[in-house]
């Protein structure tokens, strides 16, 4: 670790697994694995010495009760320097953003020079609880001092007890799934399934070419020979998604099918930070660097995923740039509907006064998490990592991140060149 002279945070790069559909090409791989290919492969690309790493910041949604701090066992299984310190975040969608603000923080700090961020999540291998009851009698048999106390405990068991308890996606405050709370505030807002399809076409569309062209592969390392997102839909048309059924809201009002939805996503995603300081003194090139960020929380009653209506708006009036001045916009597709409501919100004023509108040519011009796909905990550092390296090809000046995450949140950040 250097002083650091200078509060420029750089994102010199990033580098994920591809993002592949739950439960196909990735169920042999957990959280643990799909993490370490991803860090390996970052450090391969972008380091000459693992050693200059001063710590290690990585997130996840669904968790593992067998491994309590997954970052520090990446360091372990990825080879990396056993004395990087290395701890975990969690906070939903916005996991691995938050993840990339403890790095930069701690390089504004001085505390770190050069580190990484990122996250990961496995919806193929999420841990099949008990329910309580069982988990209760499984717990006194474990902890029973003689065999004959641990079978006294097993005897209680009933056929009942085995059955399986998924975790559940419902928001324990509200006790609906995202879907449900989406569909509410579509509408709320008006928005139809046709203007959701169009969110998603676009999305497809988008990233299908920059698959074919080699701009979503550069950020990919292969793994078991996949090299690229295989969600993605190039062939995809307004009349095959217009005729999927709503999945959340099943009478003729419903308008989210899971066409213009994310899927369950497999995979993992990692970025590297590092002060202007080490920049200049080993020379790195920059793909962007990080102005500011901007968190928010709203009442869920009001929008579940409607917090970056907020936080965007705050973000711009803070450092004194407009909406216009955005030359890429990657707007996190959870939804089509929450896109589109979001993109309303902003034009017309919501919480926060309007900000103006986003072209077509200016959103997600890569697609975004409907095709690409939506890892929870990595799906902020991916976003990140494709808004840093288009700017960087095209030399764009400003880039602009917006994330909803369940709760009621968001996180709104500024990219610049």
């Amino acid at each position: 670790m250097t002083e650091n002279k200078s509060n420029r945070v750089a994102i010199i790069g990033g580098i994920r697994t591809p993002f592949v559909k739950a439960g196909t090409v990735f169920r042999k791989y957990d959280q643990l694995k799909l993490s370490t290919h991803a860090v390996k492969g970052l450090v391969n690309k972008f380091l000459s010495d693992p050693n200059d790493i001063d710590g290690l910041v990585w997130g996840r949604v669904l968790h593992d009760p067998r491994i309590s701090n997954l970052a520090r066992e990446v360091v372990f299984a990825a080879g990396l320097p056993k004395d990087i310190h290395a701890l975990m975040v969690s906070n939903n969608c916005i996991t691995s953003l938050h993840a990339m603000v403890d790095v930069a923080d701690a390089i504004k700090a001085g505390r770190m020079s050069l580190g990484i961020a990122g996250g990961v999540e496995s919806m193929s291998t999420v841990p099949i609880l008990f329910g309580r009851e069982a988990s209760s009698i499984f717990l006194e048999a474990g902890m029973a001092r003689s065999g004959g106390d641990r079978f006294k405990a097993l005897t209680r068991l009933r056929p009942r007890h085995f059955k399986p308890s998924p975790l559940s996606f419902k928001e324990p405050s509200t006790g609906l799934t995202m879907g449900q709370h989406a569909e509410i505030t579509a509408k709320e807002w008006k928005i139809e399934q046709a203007e959701q399809d169009r969110i998603a076409y676009n999305s497809h569309i988008n990233a299908a070419k920059a698959t074919e062209d080699g701009r979503l592969k550069e950020e990919i390392e292969p793994l078991d020979g996949i090299d690229r997102d295989t969600i993605v839909r190039g062939d995809t048309t307004l009349e095959r998604l217009a005729g999927l059924k709503p999945v959340f809201d099943r009478s003729s009002s419903g308008t989210i099918t899971a066409g213009n939805s994310s899927p369950l996503t497999d995979g993992a995603s990692s970025i590297l930070l590092a002060s202007q300081d080490i920049v200049e003194k080993q020379g790195l090139e920059v793909a962007a660097w990080i102005k500011d960020v901007e968190f928010a929380a709203i009442d869920p009653a009001d929008g579940l995923l409607m917090a970056p209506a907020v936080a965007v708006p705050r973000l711009l009036k803070r450092t004194g740039l407009s909406l216009d001045d955005m030359d890429i916009i990657e707007i996190h597709e959870a939804f089509g509907a929450q896109v589109a409501c979001n993109l309303a919100a902003w034009e017309k004023g919501w919480k926060e006064d309007a900000i103006g509108t986003v072209p077509d040519e200016k959103l997600n011009t890569l697609g975004s998490s409907i095709s690409v796909g939506h890892p929870f905990g990595a799906t902020g550092s991916r976003i990140a990592t494709t808004l840093a390296n288009e700017m960087k090809r095209r030399d764009a000046k400003y880039g602009l991140i917006s994330v909803c995450a369940a709760g009621g949140m968001a996180c709104a950040m500024i990219l610049e060149r």
